[in-house]
């Protein structure tokens, strides 16, 4: 059995930070989070965040993220199972033995969210009474020939296309460096819970939602997938590059990477002034075309420079230092906006959200 010492709420810790807190915008809804792993976990946190009162069940076992580490706090539990559980009360169930009780639950709550396959939770406990908004995150959806098949990020950033222009050319293929399709599908399915409520408040109506890893990748391909829905090409590895826009990707430097974003054909004629260089590439469309001879001559004007000298030189061009995690999180912004607050005795990230004052009409 899995110790309860790190489950109760401690209701203001995790929502405070130098700047405001996230409020008690959704204070009186109470959420039952039935889901597992990331995407759910992550969608119900972010409600605790808003003030919900969210209650977790996990089986007698623990959630399988409780075994994904190291690293691990000092109860045992990993770090991953802290990244996307904080600020909830989280209880313990097994759904074949406990019908009931989770019935009860349900009965009692206003959201559920849920992430089994489409009909299995009716067929653990039973039918979902209507009265409650249920979210349902599932690999492939409730409809069509996938509908059964389970969902992995990893298989999904393969499957969808994302990693088909994830990494260097010549190099292969590689996954986004975070669970992206479970991050954005957690959020997608936020969204909805929030707008459902808002409609819930309207009409008196309660919604079933069916939210898909699948549907949120193929989504989040954005321009690259509008790109090949207009050209009808598909497009290729570009690194850190950018297929729309040239140079807008990462450079070497003596010390590290920085990353240039050109956003503009101005931006582009002062990059020309900073580093010395004769600007035969005056409009975007021409560096696109371009792309090998534009990011040749950048890299070795820069090569030879520390981060700093080119990030202080190029002044009015975005210009970044390619930070480790470390860097970023003690950076003096992240220590002005709190981006990492305390919850129940552990740092943990904060939520980005900020309800700074209440606006009179």
């Amino acid at each position: 059995m899995i110790s309860r010492v790190q489950t109760k709420l401690v209701k203001d810790t995790s929502c405070t930070n130098g700047v405001g807190k996230v409020s008690d915008v959704l204070e009186g809804v109470k959420v039952l989070d039935l889901s597992r792993i990331l995407a759910g976990p992550y969608c119900a946190q972010m409600l605790a965040d808003l003030g919900a009162q969210v209650t977790k069940v996990e089986a007698p076992w623990g959630d399988d993220t409780r075994g994904w580490g190291p690293p691990f706090l000092e109860d045992g539990t990993a770090a991953y199972h802290l990244s996307c559980n904080r600020g909830k009360e989280i209880i313990f169930h097994d759904l074949k033995k406990d019908k009931q009780a989770i019935q009860d639950l349900i009965s009692k709550s206003d959201v559920v969210i849920e992430n089994f396959r489409p009909g299995q939770l009716e067929r653990l406990i039973g039918p979902i009474p209507n009265d409650v908004i249920l979210c349902s995150i599932t690999g492939f959806g409730q409809t069509g020939p996938r509908s059964q098949e389970p969902g992995y990020d990893l298989a999904l950033q393969a499957m969808s296309g994302i990693m088909s222009i994830t990494g260097e050319e010549g190099a292969g293929p590689v996954k986004v460096g975070v669970a992206w399709i479970d991050i954005i599908t957690g959020l997608y399915a936020g969204n909805a819970i929030l707008a459902a409520l808002f409609k819930r408040e309207r009409t008196g109506k309660n919604s079933h939602i069916d939210v898909s890893l699948w549907d949120c990748a193929i989504a989040s391909l954005a321009n690259q997938g509008q790109n090949q829905i207009t050209s009808g090409q598909n497009p290729g590895l570009l690194g850190s590059g950018h297929p729309n826009l040239v140079p807008y990707q990462a450079f070497q430097t003596t010390d590290g990477w920085v990353v240039i974003a050109v956003g503009s054909d101005s931006q582009f004629e002062k990059l020309s002034q900073y580093l010395e260089f004769e600007n035969v590439w005056s409009t975007n469309e021409l560096r696109v075309n371009s792309r090998k001879e534009v990011v040749d001559m950048v890299q070795s004007k820069v090569i030879d420079m520390t981060k700093s000298q080119v990030c202080d030189l190029l002044e009015g061009i975005p210009t970044s230092p390619i930070n480790k995690i470390s860097e970023a999180i003690a950076d003096a912004q992240s220590i002005a906006r709190g981006v990492v607050t305390e919850w129940n005795g552990e740092s943990v990230l904060a939520s980005p959200l900020r309800f700074i004052s209440e606006r009179e009409k």
